[in-house]
């Protein structure tokens, strides 16, 4: 925001929540590219607590929709670019089983203690603003960021 009130930059301002897609890091210990590694490999799927903790994930094809929709929209104030669709973490572990054919077990662990319950975003700015909204489910995303290797 200084550079565009002082100077006078056009800029864009976004919110980015939980992403995923093709060429995700398997160990950088995000959700989806963790479970998918394990259900890959036939290792257990890790859950924390009871799995009940809820996430939303936007497909990054989504992700660079918004972006650019806001980089043309002329909009200076901070946008949220998300899935506002949430899912709770046991039932992204069995939609990775079910995407991988794995037979991999779930396996529970201790919750962090600094674990949110909730991670959605609110995204009715981006909505009314630049007529955006995700459109990839999460079986799709799951299922292209598998073919992609």
């Amino acid at each position: 925001m200084a550079y565009h009130r002082q100077q006078g930059v056009d800029t864009a301002i976004v919110r980015i929540f939980n992403t995923y897609g093709p060429r995700m890091r398997p160990y950088d210990g995000r959700a989806i590219p963790t479970l998918l590694r394990q259900a890959l490999a036939g290792q257990p799927l890790t859950i924390f607590g009871d799995g009940s903790q809820t996430r939303s994930f936007c497909f990054v094809s989504d992700l660079i929709r918004g972006l650019i929709a806001l980089a043309e929209s002329g909009y200076h104030e901070p946008v949220n670019i998300g899935n506002p669709n949430e899912f709770t973490l046991l039932e992204l572990a069995n939609a990775v089983l079910e995407a991988t054919a794995s037979k991999s077990p779930i396996v529970y662990e201790e919750l962090p203690v600094d674990d949110p319950k909730q991670r959605q975003p609110d995204i009715s700015l981006a909505r009314r603003l630049l007529d955006w909204s995700p459109e990839v489910s999460l079986q799709d995303g799951l299922r292209r960021t598998i073919e992609a290797g």
